[in-house]
């Protein structure tokens, strides 16, 4: 009951009004991730509205499975999680091309933001992003946010930390499955 009053909460404070849990799950399939992890579901409400070609590629790669079986390679603890990159290693993409920034004003980099990773450069986002652990208002107006998790953070909170200053993970943990929601059966 406590966490469906502080998903309610959450969800009245953001701007979006859901009678439920499985309501706010499956508001819109066709922009609503499930983003399986070995602990179990993540739920992530994209935003086309905000980022519209970031959200375009996520949906895409997610239909290809081009997120299974990848890893969150840089993971630092109180600050975020990172993956999409193929390799592994944080310097790959999906071979499609870098997205423009689409940065807003209207979404701050909050607790279960995701965000596109990227270079110095703020045009070459591509298929790797990350989810916020904490805020950090650092980033907003800097980083593109193409999504919310909805559901699920407590399996985010599980992911491996890494070591050092730059958070890169020894044995990462996966993304078993990645899948826009309309997708799924």
């Amino acid at each position: 009951m406590y966490r469906r009053a502080l998903m309610a909460t959450f969800l009245a404070t953001s701007g979006v009004v859901m009678s439920s849990m499985s309501e706010a799950q499956t508001a819109d399939p066709q922009n609503t991730v499930f983003l399986d992890l070995k602990d179990g579901r993540v739920v992530i409400q994209l935003l086309p509205d905000l980022a519209p070609k970031h959200v375009a590629r996520v949906k895409e790669l997610c239909r290809t499975g081009f997120y299974d079986g990848t890893v969150f390679h840089r993971v630092i603890e109180g600050f975020m999680a990172q993956g999409g990159d193929p390799t592994g290693t944080g310097t790959g993409g999906s071979g499609q091309g870098t997205l423009p920034a689409e940065f807003t004003t209207k979404r701050r980099f909050l607790r279960g933001t995701v965000g596109a990773a990227r270079t110095n450069d703020p045009n070459t986002a591509d298929s790797q992003f990350f989810i916020m652990f904490a805020p950090a208002t650092n980033l907003d107006g800097q980083y593109t946010i193409w999504g919310q998790v909805v559901s699920g953070m407590e399996f985010v909170d599980k992911i491996k930390r890494g070591s050092g200053g730059n958070g890169m993970v020894s044995s990462p943990d996966k993304i078993v499955h990645m899948r826009v929601a309309a997708d799924v059966k």
